[in-house]
């Protein structure tokens, strides 16, 4: 009996660390698919804007002195900047061209941020300070641990859901993302700045993924130029699942890279994690491309 318990309470620690890992994919996952859903184009250089947050929340909290909380708004507002920055200056050059040729320029991009940032702050790794007060507490459940760190990173993750859906349904500039997403010449007829929406949309999915950086950052305690190569690759993985271009299937796709990343590492070896992710991208680009929620659509020639 007392062996089924702890079988009981591990599965439910590896429930709880999947939820905390999947909070993270989800918030990455949605700013992929917002973007692609309103302009068809990966950004690549999103995992790196996810890097940027995580050492503006270092610099703010090591140098500034700041608060968790001030480091975090911070962060997602110079993320956001940023991510409207390089959609003037790098995507909307290029928003008549050829896939293949945004792609490219979205793979450059992330090289740029990522060796950009190697050069202004070294490669080395950086810890974030250490968490006082209320967030470095701890719930002792038997053997289940649950740390404020993993309650208050979950708990931001769905408020800041929970605000982009709201956004998206019931702003104005949410109902003109959607206009935008469904047929960007037709918007435009009908007086919606297309480029101003498109902006606001890399801002906006920017400022989610810096707020993951601080998140990142705070709960594993280190930070790089680049952290965000493979994350960012499963938060792609976790926006195909859902279905690429949905914002609820990024979220559920977040969710469930997350716990069976967790699950593998925890009951199958850590080696084997990455490849049964990476697996999973490949069974559902061959059962349902279109992933989760997604529609398969026919493109006109």
């Amino acid at each position: 009996m007392e062996g089924k318990v702890k079988d009981l309470e591990g599965l439910l620690q590896q429930i709880v660390n999947g939820i905390t890992l999947g909070s993270i994919y989800a918030l990455m996952a949605l700013g992929y698919t917002m973007v692609y859903g309103i302009i068809r184009l990966i950004n690549f250089a999103h995992a790196d804007i996810y890097m940027i947050g995580a050492y503006v929340g270092y610099f703010c909290m090591t140098f500034l002195k700041l608060g968790f909380f001030s480091s975090l708004i911070i962060a997602m507002l110079v993320c956001t900047l940023l991510g409207i920055l390089i959609e003037k200056i790098a995507y909307r050059p290029l928003r008549n061209a050829t896939r293949i040729s945004a792609l490219i320029t979205a793979i450059g991009v992330s090289l740029f941020l990522e060796y950009g940032m190697m050069f202004f702050v070294s490669a080395n790794v950086r810890t974030y300070p250490e968490m006082t007060g209320i967030m470095a507490k701890t719930m002792n459940m038997g053997s289940l641990v649950i740390s404020m760190q993993q309650i208050i990173l979950v708990s931001i993750t769905i408020a800041l859901m929970i605000l982009l859906q709201f956004i998206v349904k019931t702003t104005k500039i949410g109902k003109a993302m959607r206009a935008v997403s469904m047929d960007k010449d037709a918007a435009e007829l009908m007086g919606i700045n297309v480029d101003s929406t498109i902006s606001f949309t890399f801002g906006l999915g920017s400022a989610l993924a810096g707020a993951a950086g601080v998140l990142v950052g705070v709960y594993y305690n280190t930070i790089n130029p680049l952290m965000g190569v493979v994350p960012g690759l499963k938060a792609f993985i976790a926006a195909v699942f859902g279905g690429i271009g949905i914002i609820p299937g990024a979220m559920i796709g977040g969710y469930f890279i997350g716990a069976v990343e967790v699950m593998v590492a925890g009951y199958g070896g850590s080696m084997y994690r990455d490849a049964v992710v990476f697996a999973i991208l490949i069974l559902i680009l061959i059962v349902k491309p279109s992933g989760l929620l997604g529609k398969n659509t026919r493109e006109k020639v």
